[in-house]
Formats: C-alpha cells, structure tokens, sequence
C-alpha cells in the first residue's frame, strides 16, 4: 500500500523527535528523521526508543514516519546497518529512505523503501529502473523542469516526491566531491564542508578577474509555493520540505505555510485529499521570510533564470524594518518603515511594530559585507512608534559605514521567538458523538472522520432531569470535552428516552472510555505500508559501465549493479582510486551563464567574447583552485579538481578492491 493517486503528501523534516511531533502538529503528513547512524546529516542522528516515540503520535493522525539510511557505506557497516534496519521496523517506522543499492542486497524486513535525492534521478530511464527494483517513491532531482517532471511520471507508477522548500545544494545530489577531495570530509556520508558556501575569485584563461570575492557556487533557497499546482498537475504527490539540520521555528513556521497553501488547493479540487487526518488551527501567521534563508528562488522548475544564486552572501539578511535615522556615541536611531508603505509595495509587514532587545540586525557596507548588529536594549522615540534608538551590544565606532539612510533588517526577532517557543498550533480529527440508553446505563459511541468507531458503556442510575432542557445541555457540554484529546466535536447527538440526570463523574469517565477505544481502532486500523516489489528477472541498469560517480562504496553494491547487466563498475570517490583531475561537482547552474558570459547571451554582443575568454576559467579561494568546465549540450557545469594528497593519505577503515572490468565468472 502506498500513496493513492489523488492523495497529497506534506513531507517535513525533523532534526529531533520532538521536532518531529511538532511537525506532526503543524499539519504534516509525514516527516523524515535520521536514526542513530547511517544518515546524510551526521549531526542529526537519533535514538531508536526517540523515534518509535514520534512514530506513536505520528500514527494518532495516520501520519507516517520515514527514517533516513542514506549514506553510502562500507562492507564493515553492512551488518550494523541491517541491524538498524530491523530496529527501525519493529519501532514502527513506514519507510526508509536509502541511496547505497547494497543494501537491497541484505536480509530486510518487508519495509517501504524510498530513493533519497542522492540516487541522483533526472530521467525517465533512471526513475523507472528504481521503480522495478522495488523503490516505492522516489524523489526527483531538484533541477528538473515541469515537463521533466510530467514525463517521468507518465512513465512510472510509483509515488513521486519533490522538494518545496529550503536550502540547495549546488550540485546535483550525490555529485559532489569537493568536501572529500579537500578536506576528507564526505558529503555522500553526511558530513559537507560546504565549500559551495565560501567566496571565489573567478578568473579566465588569462588571469583576468571576472569576479571578486563572490559566492558562485552558493545557490538562493528553494521555494515552490508559487508553483503547488503545477506540480500536482505534474504527477507530484509527496511535497518534501528541506531542513533535517534546522531548528524547531523553522519546521513549525514552514510546514504551517505549506499546510496553509496545500488546504487552499485541496478545497478548490475536491478530487484530491491529503494523506493523514485532522486539522490545524495556527496561533500565529506563517511567514517563510521569517526563517534562516538566502533569498528565494524556485530554481529551475520553470527554466533557467538569471538570478539564482546568492552570490553577495550566503547570509540571512532578515526583513527590512527601516532606515538609520541619526547616530550617536553608544546609540543609533532607526525610522521603522510604515505599515501601509510597505504593504502598497508588496513587502512583508512583519517587525516594524518596535524592535526588541535581543533582536539581531544587521546592514551591508558600502562593499556589500554585512555587518550584524546585537541589539542590547531599545527604545521608543517619541510617540509615533516609528522611530526607535538602539544601544547595540557593539562598539559604534566598529561599525562599519554606519550612517544615516543606511537600510536596517532583522535577522532575528526575540518577540517571534517566544511565539515559536511557546504552543503554536493544535491539530484535531473530526469525531460525531451519539449517547444512547441501554438497559442499565449508557452507550458513548463516537465515529471519526475516517469512520473508525470507538465505544464504551456504563451502568448506572438514571433519574430523570427536573430540568430537562438545562440538563440535555450540560450532557452536550461534557461529552464535548475534549480538550485533551486529538479529537474535536462535530456534532454531540442524545438519542435518549429524556434528557436524563448524570453526574459529570460518570459522563466524563464515560467519555474517556470511548475516545480511547476510539484511538485504539485508529491505530489497529492503520496498515503497515507495503514494499515495493522487484520485477523479475532483474531489470536491466540503464547504463552498462559506471564511474565513480554512481558511488559504490561496498561489495554488496558492486554485485547489485552486476545483477542488473552492468559490466564495468568503478569504486566510489571515497574509494580514493582517483588520483588525478576529475569533475568534483556536476551541476545545472552555470557560473558563465550567471556572469553573462554564455556564448548564446554574447552572441551578437560586440567586443564581449574578445574582452572576456568563457573557458577555461577558474574559482579560487586561498590556495584552493578549481577549474570550471562547461557542457554546452546538456547545458551543465563541472568543477574540476583533484584530491589532496593529504586527503589522499587516509587510509580508509576497510579498503576496497575493486575490478574496473568485472572478470568472467
């Protein structure tokens, strides 16, 4: 059993289990976590008892729980890994999402499996081959296009997933080296070093500088609320928000927003459902731009466009909240834009009621550095309520190009802090009540939305109510408590002889009888997600050769890939076999296409081919070099480098032979 077609999946991330019910909470309708090892993230592992935790609440809304195996890994994990495996199963967990095809090749309990972004699946070959090798969902390469993604889905049965929202990495998922190659560190065993985020010279063949000290290769965050429509058009069904190392704000805040826009769409097409039960009710306004995020782009699901990255920093600016007005020894004045300004511009309203203390601002210099800005205390100037003096945990004198007319934003908000802190959202599964007589008591029967019945009796005295009219009312009253449950009262319905005398006692005990027999029936009512089935005789891979970058790290992969008609299967880049010049990054973004050096953007352009020279050219940082090579065809970019021979000194745990050339049997 898997996700039916006209079902919509809100997939969240959480970097803990309490982050995770949180998520649950704010309308998720599953949610990925990383289990005690194994996981992409290496600083967001959990304990097994944590997740069979977040599993039971999950299973309440019949939401579901997938947990994240997918490094690639060695021949000496194989065994810890399916031991976890097994772990995760009997705590209950729906799926696992993996990359290393070994582990297909181990003794696994009947879970769901799921392709993580690191299978790297652009196309329709790719995505149909995992499809018959018994991966239920797979989620398709941030890069694609909407007909890329109608195509694929057209052509396969299993569910497809997609990021919506957040960070993005650079390089197609599980193509990037860089982190290893330079410092030992392996993005494909949950452990970047992120130099997609630091600052490059570019140069051309020449050593010309074609752009200084910036960010190239760091990309603005992904955000698909525009584009939710076209998406399910598409064939998408899952809808994966990005974050497994981000905070409890941010998962309540983002999974909210999504909630909100994915209800929107599910009340206009009444042939779609969502994937788990119950509603939310929001204490507070969901507002992405409130959240760590480095401008918004929705990359290239409509075609490539000229601003993608994040090429200034790839820092949290904030929300604007105004202008400096007037600087002063220990202090700074700053005029806190107008509501209705910024409104008639388009602009987020949020933070300009007063600034805090403790906020955090900050401002770009006349070198576009920014400079962030502790607030210690703040106050009001004048009645107005627009402008505010500011005494800064900083030295004036230290802060850079701080002068009137300079624009201020907030990275951090203390007042939206506390709110995210604090209860933010309640989600409540729609449930009719129906009290009748029995022979010697009362019968509680209450159905739920999705038609589960939970029921309890209770022998005792009835008399008849002095007051009939006031006592059917305060029986309403106390079946319908139900604040401490995930239920909410849709209708409260008395089939009595007469409104009968009860003390609240007996109803409320009553009441708490039924709604657990009811949750009971929740539970044993929810099945196990049924795996996949591999298609027999075993599919033919796509390819029939395989380079490092297919990432086979163990034996039990290399003879997967065998099984399935590859001939040549070469050692993971971790493997350290390759010593020389290799592409350490493939990615959709193009650093000439972003400078405006694209051969089809200068054609026609006098003098600009002559004056800047498109390739070779070259990213430096420091003392590292890399050299950027373009694939005009598939319009692709490679970073180019090799290992370092420090990097290349490790010996690795359990070094790996493998044959270029598998040999006959």
């Amino acid at each position: 059993m898997s996700l039916r077609p006209h079902r919509l999946e809100l997939l969240s991330p959480a970097r803990t289990a309490d982050i995770g019910i949180e998520a649950i909470n704010h309308g998720a309708d599953a949610v990925y976590i990383g289990g005690p090892s194994f996981g992409a993230r290496t600083n967001a592992s959990n304990e097994v008892a944590d997740i069979e935790r977040l599993v039971q609440h999950a299973h309440r809304y019949h939401a579901r729980i997938f947990a994240t195996m997918n490094t690639i890994l060695r021949d000496d994990e194989l065994e810890a890994a399916r031991r976890q495996i097994w772990q995760l199963y009997e705590a209950g967990v729906d799926a696992l999402i993996i990359q290393d095809m070994g582990l297909l090749e181990l003794d696994l309990p009947p879970i769901q499996l799921h392709a993580s972004t690191q299978t790297d699946i652009r196309t329709v070959e790719k995505a149909k081959f995992l499809q018959d090798v018994g991966f239920s969902q797979i989620v398709l390469a941030r890069e694609l296009t909407l007909p890329q993604i109608r195509d694929i889905a057209a052509h396969t049965h299993c569910n497809i997933e997609f990021f919506i929202h957040g960070a993005l990495c650079v390089a197609y998922s599980g193509q990037c080296f860089i982190s290893h190659a330079h410092t030992g560190r392996s993005a494909n065993r949950g452990d970047c070093s992120q130099a997609c985020r630091l600052p490059y010279n570019v140069t051309d063949g020449a050593g010309q500088v074609v752009a200084f000290e910036q960010h190239v290769l760091s990309m603005k965050d992904n955000d698909q609320s525009a584009n939710l429509r076209a998406l399910i058009d598409a064939g998408v069904s899952s809808f994966k928000i990005e974050g497994r190392y981000k905070d409890m704000g941010y998962v309540k805040n983002i999974t909210a927003h999504y909630r909100l826009l994915l209800d929107e769409i599910l009340e206009d097409r009444p042939e779609l459902a969502r994937a788990s039960s119950g509603e939310c009710t929001f204490y507070f306004q969901p507002d992405p731009d409130r959240n760590f995020n480095r401008g918004s782009t929705d990359y290239f699901v409509n075609g490539r466009k000229d601003d993608i990255g994040a090429f200034d920093s790839p820092k949290h600016l904030g929300l604007p909240i105004g202008e400096v007005a007037r600087v002063g020894d220990r202090w700074f004045d700053v005029a806190l834009s107008a509501a209705d300004e910024a409104l008639a511009q388009g602009e987020s309203t949020a933070g300009i009621d007063g600034i805090h203390n403790g906020d955090g601002l900050n401002y770009q210099t006349l070198l576009k550095d920014i400079v962030g800005v502790q607030v210690n205390t703040a106050e009001p100037v004048g009645k107005s309520g627009r402008l505010w003096r500011v005494f800064p945990n900083e030295d004036i004198a230290a802060l850079k190009d701080l002068k009137p007319g300079v624009a201020i934003n907030r990275n951090r908000d203390r007042a939206w802090d506390k709110l995210m802190a604090g209860k933010s959202a309640e989600r409540r599964i729609g449930a009719w009540l129906s009290l009748s007589d029995t022979a010697d008591g009362l019968r509680l029967t209450i159905t739920d939305e999705d038609g589960h019945v939970g029921e309890a009796t209770v022998a005792c005295d009835k008399q008849a109510a002095q007051h009939p009219d006031k006592a059917e009312a305060t029986l309403r009253e106390h079946l319908g408590k139900l604040g401490t449950t995930i239920l909410s009262a849709l209708e409260v319905q008395l089939n009595l002889a007469q409104p009968w005398f009860v003390p609240a006692s007996v109803i409320n005990a009553l009441r708490r009888d039924a709604v657990a027999t009811l949750e009971a029936a929740r539970v044993a009512g929810l099945p196990r997600l049924v795996p996949g089935e591999a298609v027999q005789p075993p599919v033919a891979y796509p390819e029939d050769s395989l380079s490092y970058l297919a990432n086979v790290f163990n034996h039990k992969a290399r003879d997967f890939y065998a099984q399935h008609g590859v001939k040549v299967i070469d050692a993971a880049y971790e493997s350290h076999e390759e010593e020389g010049d290799v592409s350490l990054m493939i990615t959709k973004h193009c650093v000439r296409f972003s400078l405006s050096l694209c051969p089809k953007q200068a054609k026609g352009v006098t003098g600009v081919q002559g004056q800047v020279k498109a390739e070779p050219l070259q990213l430096i940082n420091g003392k590292e070099k890399l050299t950027l090579r373009f694939d005009c065809k598939p319009c692709e970019m490679h970073v180019v480098g090799k290992i370092k021979r420090s990097v290349m000194n490790q010996v690795p745990a359990a070094p790996l032979q493998f044959y270029r050339t598998r040999p006959l049997a």
